[in-house]
């Protein structure tokens, strides 16, 4: 095993389905002679030449939609958004086209497009930029969402979105991508054909006491609010990281959840209408005759995200805030705490 960065995950994938597959290329703003804002193309403009590392204007509708034709036409691109946030811009041909054109057109033609973009708060970017609004997407028939928390996901996930025949919707949350963790030694191998299962949670920690929920940074964060619980109160905490928004693996919390009977779910969006509340109400219906307590969720504070880092880091979930939610859950059922 190696240790790298989510980073270099990222581009080493990327780089590795490029050389594997002639029909791989990549498009966004100043992912060529720049090297993307996050340095996730590096090298690859050197490397493939300007007919598969396209730079584009600052029209993420228009670029969106040549994609959009591209794949359709038996190409496979991958573009980059600066933010998902500019995805507002896109959002007509995200939506209305490619997620519904095999559909729409009875199977005659697949969209195999990968969009990455990274979203999440922390980075003092200011309201317009710091934004989860994953939830548009996970909501849009069509469409497959993805949420890697480490390196090795961010490979293996990068590598089966590249792969699928539908348009895939890549989600980078920008805290994770100076994050290391293990990677398999050929994992950047344009041979390697471990790609994840689409659409498949994993319990990234066993645990007894409480089931904990995640996707993206928050998936990290839960494990480290895990570890912290175990080592100073003594609470076994289950870990459960959706690695998918869309489709969404139910079984694998919910199963979690009958074992542990009781469940927290932490998430970097907005509590009202977020990814939580399809959580939770899947554990309700799944779940209900094995829930000890109600289910609790912990989101960010329901406000456009502050620029001044006090405000910001303050409307963010976090490891104490998370923790006392934990606490509180297993207090009110009687279980002991500390």
């Amino acid at each position: 095993m190696s240790v790298i960065t989510y980073r270099q995950a990222l581009r080493d994938t990327l780089r590795a389905e490029m050389v594997r597959d002639e029909n791989v290329l990549v498009i966004g703003e100043e992912i060529g002679v720049f090297e993307g804002s996050y340095k996730i193309t590096e090298g690859l403009l050197k490397e493939f030449g300007p007919r598969r590392v396209k730079d584009t204007p600052i029209a993420e509708e228009g670029f969106v939609g040549a994609a959009v034709g591209a794949a359709m036409l038996g190409l496979r691109p991958v573009v980059e958004l600066m933010t998902i946030n500019f995805s507002l811009i896109a959002i007509d041909q995200i939506i209305n086209h490619a997620a519904k054109i095999y559909g729409m057109f009875g199977g005659q033609t697949s969209v195999p497009l990968v969009i990455r973009t990274p979203g999440g708060g922390g980075q003092q970017l200011g309201a317009t930029h710091s934004q989860n609004i994953e939830l548009f997407y996970s909501f849009i028939p069509g469409l497959k969402v993805m949420a890697p928390s480490t390196p090795a996901e961010a490979s293996s996930m990068l590598r089966a979105a590249i792969r699928d025949d539908d348009p895939v919707l890549f989600l980078e949350n920008l805290g994770l991508y100076n994050s290391k963790g293990e990677v398999p030694d050929d994992y950047a191998e344009p041979e390697n054909d471990d790609a994840a299962t689409i659409g498949r949670a994993a319990v990234t920690r066993e645990g007894s006491d409480i089931t904990l929920i995640g996707y993206s940074r928050m998936a990290m964060v839960a494990n480290q609010v895990a570890e912290k619980l175990a080592e100073e109160d003594d609470i076994s905490v289950e870990v459960v990281d959706l690695r998918s928004l869309r489709p969404l693996d139910r079984q694998t919390f919910v199963d979690s959840v009958k074992k542990t009977g009781s469940a927290v779910i932490c998430e970097d969006d907005w509590l009202t209408y977020g990814i939580g509340a399809e959580i939770a109400a899947s554990i309700q219906e799944g779940a209900f005759d094995y829930l000890d307590a109600p289910v609790r969720r912990v989101a960010m504070a329901e406000v456009p995200m502050p620029y001044a880092k006090p405000l910001e880091t303050a409307a963010l979930p976090s490891i104490e805030s998370i923790s006392t939610v934990i606490k509180e859950t297993l207090s009110a059922v009687g279980k002991r705490v500390g």
